[in-house]
């Protein structure tokens, strides 16, 4: 059971490189490109459960993340450890029609999450996750190009509670630029 909370949470927290919207317009398409490029790369950092049950573990991830080719996404990759145990982490966004669909892991049908919805405001990134009663917002901020700090939190009744937090820095030695050079 804590092996599959845990599993949970760090998927969860592999959401920190997965930055949906819900761009409409030509506007909003290219601002979405824009942050996926702008966090495309490789992250690493630590982690902390910081509420319920695990208060306290600490764990960390590392992934890269790739924007997807010919379509608005975003591919991830990496792991998160906790301890002597290393949990795989995939995850995959893309624009489908007007909203954003994506996995975590296997998606909620298996051990993963579902992405159900997003919104990119200023350098802040909302999104939200679902698996079966478990229903969560990470939030994650990105105040300059080399750090992005992330907040996992899930609703209690009608409140939003933070159970997660994660500070990654790039790793890869890259600034991405947030501007398409061509």
């Amino acid at each position: 059971m804590k092996r599959l909370f845990l599993s949970a949470c760090m998927s969860l927290a592999a959401a920190v490189a997965l930055v949906p919207s819900l761009g409409h317009s030509a506007v909003g398409a290219e601002r979405d490109g824009a942050f996926f490029r702008s966090v495309a790369g490789s992250w690493s950092g630590p982690g902390e459960i910081v509420a319920g049950k695990y208060k306290g573990t600490r764990f960390v991830c590392t992934f890269t993340g790739e924007p997807k080719s010919g379509a608005l996404g975003l591919s991830l990759d990496g792991d998160c450890r906790v301890g002597v145990f290393t949990q795989k982490m995939t995850a995959s966004l893309q624009h489908d029609g007007s909203s954003y669909r994506g996995k975590f892991m296997d998606g909620a049908a298996g051990k993963g999450l579902d992405i159900t919805a997003g919104n990119v405001v200023g350098d802040k990134v909302v999104l939200s996750v679902n698996r079966a009663q478990l229903n969560g917002v990470m939030q994650a901020r990105v105040p300059d190009a080399n750090t992005m700090k992330v907040t996992v939190s899930v609703r209690v009744e009608n409140k939003l509670v933070p159970v997660i937090g994660v500070s990654l820095k790039r790793v890869d030695g890259m600034t991405v630029s947030s501007t398409d050079p061509n």
